[in-house]
Parts: structure tokens; C-alpha cells; sequence
């Protein structure tokens, strides 16, 4: 299968990476000004080893590939999208978030575009080069089964936890109600997953942040459950932090709307109070300004 990765960061490399390393045909689309250097041989540091891929790079997609996967930034989402020339067969965004699903129908049309998520803690060490941190956990909309179901097989024998999920408000929410809260308080605080766990003052803040979170789930149609969320907290890498605290601390562009806005705007559309969401918000904005 022909693979487009649009987004050369974290999670795009990671996946250019994983699906070169099965053979698969994999173009990696790299912003014009860094292609020149970007190497076409790329590198996976993962908890089992290190593999490595050969990929073809490319400013922008003009030849059709069955499956693009979008690994931007939600910010970056809609200036990326201009890098894509040859509509693809098959649009999966790996974006965070809930409200890029839409804006990419708009875009491409409904039938094209396969929501999914993934959850793993990454990043990229240089240019072509990832470091993996984390399991990997990839969940995807159902309605792409029938296309991915062979090449999702592949990830699994790399050891990714994968798994098509009927409902798509439960596939995407169920994410964010884990990641957003995280996400704020871990930015907030200038706390790992340990330290907040440690500390009533933030662990409350995190529990009342995943309640709020979850409100909004349901009523958007999501079947999620805060006390199973919550419990996922203890088992995770003490020393783990989102990449928006980690963003926050390095002074870049965050995606504080795109992980934070689906809550808050919940709230307003379902007279539903978001106190410490917006608590949150706050602090990490004056962390902003404040640079």
C-alpha cells in the first residue's frame, strides 16, 4: 500500500518510520524550506530497539496514494492541507482534538476521511530522527477497516496496540477526555504524571478536569467513564508529561484551542460549567505571556 505522511514531527516520523520498516511505499511530506535537508533515511529509537526506514520525501503530495495520515499540529492543519495536490484514496488524521474531523469532510468529503487517534509519548531528536517513549496505542474509526485492516495488521506485529472502534464521538473523546485534562494540568503545574499524583492540590485539579471533559463527551454522543480514565493515571510512566507542557517549556505555538477547545465550547453550547478547564486555560496563557 502507498502511505503520504503529512507532518514530519513526532508522530509523522514515527509512523514514516513504522510503515518503511514493513515495506511499505512511504512518502514523507516535509515543509519546502527543510527538504533539502531532510534525510531520506529515517530512525525509531523504541523501547525494544531501534529500526530504521527508507522513505521518499517531498514538499508536496502530487502523485494519489491510498492512505494519507495527517500528523500536524491542529494549528497547522489548514496551511498543511495546501501541500495536497492528488486527493487520496483514504484521509486518516491522527490530529488531537475533535473538531478536525469536520473541517477535513469539508474539505475532501465524508466518505474519504477515517478518523483515528493514537497515544504514545514521542519526539523527534534531530531531523529523521524519533525517539519512542511509550507504548503505542492506535485506534480506528471502523468505517476503515475494510481498506487498513492488512496494514494495521503490520503495526500490530511492531508490537502497536491497534484496534477499530465503531463509534466515532467514543474513538475521538475518548482520547481527549485522557489527553486534555493531562494536558492542561501537566502545562499548569510544571509537574510530571508522578508529581501530580503526589500532590491533592493537582491531583483534584486533574480529576475535576477529567469530569468536565467527560461531561462533554456524553453529550456529544461518547460512551466514556471518568473513574476508568482516571485509573489509567497510576499506570503510566511516573516521569510523563503532555507535549503541550513540553511546549510550553521549549516557548512554541501550543495547541491549547485545539485540545481545549472542544470543552470549553461543550460548555457553552450545553450550560455545562468548565471552572477548572478554563482555570487552566488561564494559568497556561499567563505562562504564555510571560514567556
Amino acid at each position: 500500500m502507498k502511505h503520504a505522511i503529512l507532518g514530519a514531527g513526532a508522530i509523522g516520523g514515527l509512523m514514516a518510520t513504522a510503515w518503511g520498516s514493513l515495506g511499505e511505499d512511504v512518502i514523507l511530506i516535509v515543509r519546502p524550506g527543510k527538504l533539502a535537508q531532510h534525510p531520506h533515511t529515517l530512525s525509531l529509537e523504541r523501547p525494544s530497539g531501534t529500526i530504521t526506514a527508507t522513505v521518499k520525501t517531498a514538499a508536496r503530495l502530487t502523485e494519489p496514494v491510498e492512505v494519507l495520515w495527517i500528523a500536524t499540529k491542529t494549528y497547522q492543519l489548514e496551511a498543511a492541507l495546501s501541500a495536497v495536490e492528488a486527493v487520496p484514496g483514504n484521509i486518516v488524521p491522527l490530529l488531537n482534538g475533535v473538531d478536525h474531523v469536520a473541517a477535513l469532510r469539508a474539505h475532501f468529503g465524508d466518505k474519504r476521511v477515517v478518523p483515528a487517534t493514537i497515544a504514545v509519548e514521542a519526539e523527534r531528536s534531530a531531523p529523521g530522527r524519533f525517539v519512542q517513549r511509550s507504548p503505542v496505542r492506535l485506534n480506528v474509526a471502523a468505517s476503515g477497516e475494510p481498506v487498513l485492516q492488512d496494514t494495521i495488521a503490520g503495526l500490530q506485529g511492531l508490537g502497536f496496540v491497534c484496534r477499530f472502534t465503531a463509534s466515532e464521538p467514543t474513538l475521538l473523546w475518548s482520547k481527549l477526555c485522557f489527553l486534555g485534562p493531562f494536558a492542561l494540568v501537566t502545562s499548569a503545574s510544571g509537574k510530571n504524571a508522578g508529581e501530580i499524583l503526589s500532590d491533592p492540590k493537582w491531583k483534584a485539579e486533574l480529576e475535576s478536569a477529567v469530569g468536565e471533559a467527560c461531561a462533554m463527551a456524553m453529550k456529544a454522543g461518547a460512551q466514556v467513564d471518568a473513574e476508568k480514565i482516571l485509573a489509567i493515571f497510576p499506570g503510566s510512566p511516573p516521569t510523563m508529561r503532555a507535549s503541550m507542557a513540553k511546549d510550553l517549556a521549549a516557548g512554541r505555538k501550543l495547541e491549547l484551542d485545539g485540545i481545549a477547545g472542544p470543552i470549553l465550547r461543550g460548555g457553552v453550547r450545553y450550560g455545562i460549567p468548565t471552572p477548572t478547564t478554563s482555570s487552566l486555560v488561564g494559568m497556561i496563557e499567563a505562562a504564555e505571556r510571560r514567556g
